[in-house]
């Protein structure tokens, strides 16, 4: 199953391994996709926040991790979820954090889904496609 570039996948992980691991699970999925992957929090919100205004699609999926330098991730979650323009992209938390709080105040500020990453190598990878075939071929979102 292959899907056009028009899917987009917006990546917001600072860990360079995790990134990886997260992008070849997708690519392992036969997810022919544009994977945007953004290191901070700030270089996150400025490249939603310029590409809205420039009237480029917007992406089919956020996968946000919460400990981010400069802007940490529930912060970038608040900023996405308080933009008219951008509130109603799906943003799927993809964290090591088991913590309450972060998981109740994630879903207070309007997340889509709160993933905990697992440990393992092998199960890392299934839980990383699951999530992402289903945002990216089964959920609709809004077009405008």
């Amino acid at each position: 199953m292959n899907i056009t570039s028009e899917v987009q996948i917006v990546l917001i992980e600072d860990s360079d391994d995790d990134a990886a691991l997260t992008m070849r699970a997708i690519k392992s999925s036969n997810l022919v996709n544009d994977i945007v992957w953004l290191k901070d929090g700030e270089e996150a919100i400025n490249y939603l926040k310029s590409e809205n205004e420039a009237g480029e699609a917007k992406p089919k999926l956020i996968l946000l991790d919460l400990k981010l330098p400069k802007i940490n991730g529930i912060e970038v979650l608040e900023r996405i979820k308080q933009d008219e323009d951008l509130k109603k992209m799906p943003v799927v938390v993809m964290t090591s954090s088991k913590e309450s709080k972060d998981l109740d105040r994630c879903y207070s500020l309007g997340v889509n889904s709160y993933v905990v990453k697992p440990i393992d190598f092998s199960r890392f990878m299934d839980v990383t496609k699951k999530v992402s075939l289903y945002w990216v071929l089964i959920n609709q979102i809004p077009k405008d």
